[in-house]
């Protein structure tokens, strides 16, 4: 036992390091919420929290719909808005205090030491403590962070979650100005702030920060060592360079901050924008590719594929279930399209990059289809129905054949996981017994139709060309 110790400390494990985390944000949180409210005053604290909220939804939804191909857990997100908004926070206004403090000591000039921080401490301190989010989910959850999509999402969750407690900052300062002075509202700082930072520039820290997102998510699909770590660091040096711009805006004359922002900030989210849709749109036209292999060897209904290609019918499935088995069938839709579209990157990434790039894909290929298997019934008919209503299909397909058993059959007449006794129960029931609603076999017809009835790691092949195993993986090292 005590020779096991060091190996369990020196690897803690999920729930650990999950425990640990949550500590953390918790310390930093209750921290950067006192400091702040400290230096704005509590009325100031909550009118900047109230003002700070408004952008907050917007700005998750934005980088929510970008992630929807193959979302990310919600737990991972709100890990890295909540590290955004209460480590990355803390650990800023306290390095940027004591850099500011330490310049104005050594210039004796106050003026000279807050420009000289804005500019040229701000930048590095604030992106460095961002990037540390994206690091720890690169480095522990590399299964959720797999190209520059996920790099945008990640980065753009912490980027708005930092951007909430500063602008409380800012806001709650201003709000306390103009009490102090009694400035009526229009003419107010407090005004002025909520335009600048709220109507203006909502993206500006998610702009900075997805450029080292794009570079961590680059580095995820690279096999070089030389690229894992220079890429990130290229992205980190360039959000650096970006926030030093703008922030020095403001000091580049009358009209310093219009010409930055017009000819720099608008340009660059434009790209950024356009780049997230092509990628948007990439990810899913790998979602239909790759599936439609799994489709071939009968993992997924004809039908499903272009349905979990398409973001409106992905939507119009969920709807559909929802309404015919409640909140749990939904559920278990969003799930199923989720392990979907988990799948078909995967897939992607190993045929793109060999076994060495997923050196675990048969473990992890074996792990989303037996959940795909175990939901299918309650998702296949759902997703084809969607297809339908969609106009995914051409007029000549067929998504429900018609069956020799009742409709009630054919929503659940789905080939379920092999179980212990099984194999008995088949080999007495030969060609009867087989063609009801629980069966794949003979003249059973639906998604299951020409399924042969047994569980997904026990070869439910088509009952077409005979074929042991169901994806051969293209440029790898044979059957997977």
């Amino acid at each position: 036992m005590f020779r096991a110790l060091p190996a369990v400390l020196a690897r803690p494990s999920g729930t650990v390091r999950t425990c640990v985390l949550l500590v953390l944000l918790a310390a930093t949180g209750i921290a950067i919420l006192e400091l702040v409210r400290e230096q704005t005053g509590t009325p100031g604290f909550f009118v900047g929290l109230g003002l700070a909220l408004l952008p907050v939804p917007l700005l998750m939804a934005a980088f929510r719909w970008l992630g929807r191909a193959a979302p990310a857990p919600w737990p991972q997100l709100l890990f890295c808005f909540g590290w955004g908004a209460c480590t990355a926070a803390l650990i800023a206004i306290l390095a940027n205090s004591f850099a500011t403090e330490w310049i104005a000591a050594a210039t004796a000039d106050p003026s000279d030491a807050d420009q000289l921080g804005s500019v040229a401490i701000a930048p590095v301190v604030e992106e460095s403590a961002k990037a540390a989010a994206l690091l720890l989910v690169f480095v522990f959850r590399r299964r959720h962070f797999t190209g520059p999509a996920d790099g945008f999402v990640v980065a753009g969750f912490t980027a708005t979650g930092f951007a909430f407690t500063e602008n409380i900052l800012y806001l709650g300062n201003a709000f306390d100005e103009d009490l102090a002075h009694g400035t009526g509202l229009l003419n107010s700082v407090t005004a002025a702030t909520f335009f600048v930072r709220i109507v203006v520039s909502p993206f500006a820290h998610p702009l900075f920060t997805v450029l080292t997102g794009l570079g961590f998510g680059a580095a995820a699909l690279s096999a070089g060592r030389g690229r894992r770590i220079g890429l990130p660091l290229l992205g980190l040096a360039l959000a650096m360079g970006l926030h030093a711009l703008w922030n020095s805006s403001s000091r580049l004359g009358e009209y310093g901050f219009y010409v930055v922002y017009g000819c720099v900030m608008v340009p660059v989210f434009g790209l950024l924008l356009w780049l997230a849709v092509r990628i948007r749109r990439r990810r899913l036209r790998a979602v239909a590719g790759e599936l439609a292999v799994y489709a071939a060897a009968g993992w997924l209904g004809p039908a499903e594929v272009p349905a979990l290609a398409s973001m409106p019918a992905r939507s119009l499935a969920r709807s559909l279930a929802r309404r015919s088995g409640g909140r749990a069938a939904g559920r278990a839709v969003a799930l199923y399209e989720a392990d979907a579209a988990a799948l078909a990157l995967l897939r992607n990434r190993a045929r793109r990059g060999g076994p060495g790039r997923e050196p675990d894909f048969s473990g992890r290929e074996r792990e989303l289809l037996d959940r795909l298997w175990l939901r299918r019934a309650t998702a296949g008919p759902a997703l084809a129905r969607a297809a339908v209503m969609e106009e995914l299909l051409p007029p000549w397909f067929d998504p429900l054949p018609r069956p020799a058993v009742a409709p009630e059959a054919v929503l659940t007449g789905m080939p379920s996981p092999r179980r212990a006794g099984d194999a008995r129960r088949d080999g007495a029931r030969k060609d009867g017994a087989g063609s009801g609603a629980g069966s794949g076999s003979g003249s059973g017809s639906g998604f299951g139709a020409g399924l042969r009835r047994s569980g997904p790691w026990r070869s439910a092949t088509p009952a077409g060309p005979p074929s042991s195993r169901p994806c051969v993986l293209p440029g790898g090292d044979g059957v997977r």
